[in-house]
């Protein structure tokens, strides 16, 4: 069960993180969020599509990594099977948090580190210690605490960067059908993807508005990760050739 607090280094001064990527540790997992800024790293490995938040009717980008729930096809016994970790798998446990300055009840709300207490990554004999002896952050708080400060700045950015394709009309929703080597037939569906031909079609007035907004360069990362459907099934053959194997 969740259980987030506000981090400190008097309470959780003896805090480690396991680090390690493991289906144990909650890596199991079909996609994750990720946002604009970051379609750049991730376009060499996942392919990026968009999902409509049922709660909100919102669209968010997310990073693909397997055709069901649970199915990362990129965990293996040795980790993460990626030269990249999208970093909203790379903050867990840690959270953002907003709170007024000094606790105040005025003013504009400061970022705070907030840690999921109930984390199987959370332990006090291995794994990464967050803090010193004497209190102050080591390099992996401060890499976390960049981690999130970079969440927090691409998620404030994704809004606009959606309504730009909604404005053009440029996301679709699609299905792919997957035949498996062992012949059995896979659909994944739920999902959008940004429409190539839509954009080839737009004119220069479009494409120079975009281009000034910052948004053309991620949409076509986005698209250029779409290759990586191929990829994407390949590991799904790998796998269910050596559970064969086994």
């Amino acid at each position: 069960m969740a259980k987030h607090v506000l981090l400190n280094n008097v309470d959780h001064k003896d805090l480690r993180v396991i680090t390690r990527r493991s289906a144990d540790y909650g890596d199991a997992v079909m996609f994750a969020t990720t946002f604009p800024a970051e379609f750049r790293n991730l376009q060499a490995h996942y392919p990026i599509v968009f999902l409509k938040v049922p709660d909100t009717g919102q669209f968010q980008p997310v990073a693909l990594f397997g055709f069901t729930e649970r199915d990362n096809l990129f965990l293996s016994d040795a980790g993460w099977d990626a030269a990249y970790v999208p970093l909203t798998v790379e903050r867990q446990p840690f959270l953002i948090g907003l709170q007024q300055p000094g606790g105040s009840g005025s003013g504009e709300r400061e970022m705070v580190i907030h840690v999921d207490l109930g984390s199987p990554r959370i332990s006090t004999t291995e794994g990464e210690r967050v803090f010193l002896e004497h209190g102050g952050i080591t390099p992996f708080l401060d890499r976390i605490n960049s981690v999130l400060h970079t969440i927090h700045l691409g998620i404030e950015g994704t809004p606009a960067f959606i309504e730009a394709l909604l404005e053009l009309d440029l996301l679709e929703s699609f299905t792919l059908d997957v035949k498996l080597d062992d012949h059995s037939e896979n659909r994944l569906a739920g999902f959008y993807m940004i429409n190539e031909d839509r954009l080839s079609a737009l004119g220069g007035d479009a494409l120079e508005k975009l281009n000034r907004k910052g948004h053309l360069l991620a949409i076509y990362m986005a698209i250029a990760s779409l290759s990586n459907f191929r990829a994407l099934i390949d590991r799904k053959n790998r796998r269910l050739a050596a559970g064969a194997a086994s």
